[in-house]
């Protein structure tokens, strides 16, 4: 088997953003296998020579140079971190000095602006409080207060897109579950249709679903092939019916299906 490359993701807080472009750019590279360790709150001289050594370990461990990708903001600590034995992608060295340039502006070089205690934070918690006080259809008498609903059948991912599109952009999502009552209505309920504009449906392919819903309730109608492809179809045509925009979720994760609602409804991130 072949030798992982070591790679590090450097922050002086909590290394999400690290995280999350330099796993995108290590999945551009098919057949490379990688051996990832996060080191979040790095944020003293100390700890960023005690990095610098288990880079220099891991390179004497392997034979590989490792790969360090790093959001550091202090210059002293990047200044360390840029000396290691290894290939340093430094994140804000490649996007703030162009910012900078171009805006005329410096910037101000201070860390956890992205994940701090700040309004942007607050906001995101709020939301996300609202999302988890009207999940599934619990309670319909906030979604006035809604920036938008996601309607459809049990287990077609309203939950985990509610409580994204909170966390990540801040908005108020509240999500509906189509009851068989609902379905066999022939039309939405009218709690729903009052705040159609908001209305964003989810639907899945009924042999996802039935796999889904097996594992959740083995053996039960519930989970049943013709139930299963009596609700979805039902739904499918309520939505079209009522010109409700309908996404696919079965092979789409959840930030692509959050991704597909922000660009096809226009709506706009909350958290800055």
């Amino acid at each position: 088997m072949a030798q992982e490359r070591p790679v590090f993701i450097v922050s002086d807080r909590t290394g999400i953003t690290a995280e999350t472009l330099g796993h995108s750019l290590l999945t551009q590279f098919d057949g490379v296998q990688f051996s990832v360790s996060t080191v979040p709150f790095l944020n003293t001289p100390d700890k960023a020579h005690a990095l610098v050594g288990r880079i220099q370990a891991a390179y004497d461990d392997t034979g590989l140079k490792p790969i360090v990708f790093s959001t550091l903001v202090d210059e002293t600590l990047r200044a360390v971190v840029s000396d290691a034995n290894a290939l340093v992608v430094d994140f804000f060295d490649a996007f703030i000095g162009p910012l900078e340039r171009e805006l005329g502006v410096t910037s101000s070089h201070a860390s956890g602006k992205a994940h701090g205690m700040s309004t942007s934070y607050t906001n995101r918690i709020e939301a996300m409080n609202f999302a988890l006080a009207n999940d599934d259809g619990v309670t319909v008498r906030h979604y006035m207060n809604a920036d938008i609903i996601l309607v459809g059948v049990s287990r077609s991912g309203k939950t985990p897109t509610s409580l994204y599109l909170a966390l990540q952009y801040g908005l108020y999502a509240a999500n509906y579950p189509l009851t068989i009552d609902d379905l066999e209505l022939g039309r939405l309920p009218e709690k729903l249709m009052k705040h159609k504009p908001k209305l964003f449906g989810l639907t899945i392919d009924p042999a996802r679903l039935t796999q889904i819903r097996t594992e959740r309730r083995p053996d039960s109608s519930y989970a049943a092939g013709e139930q299963v492809r009596f609700e979805v179809r039902t739904a499918e045509a309520l939505l079209a019916s009522a010109g409700i925009p309908c996404v696919n979720t079965t092979h789409m994760s959840i930030e692509e299906i959050a991704t597909t609602i922000m660009h096809t409804t226009g709506l706009k991130r909350r958290n800055y």
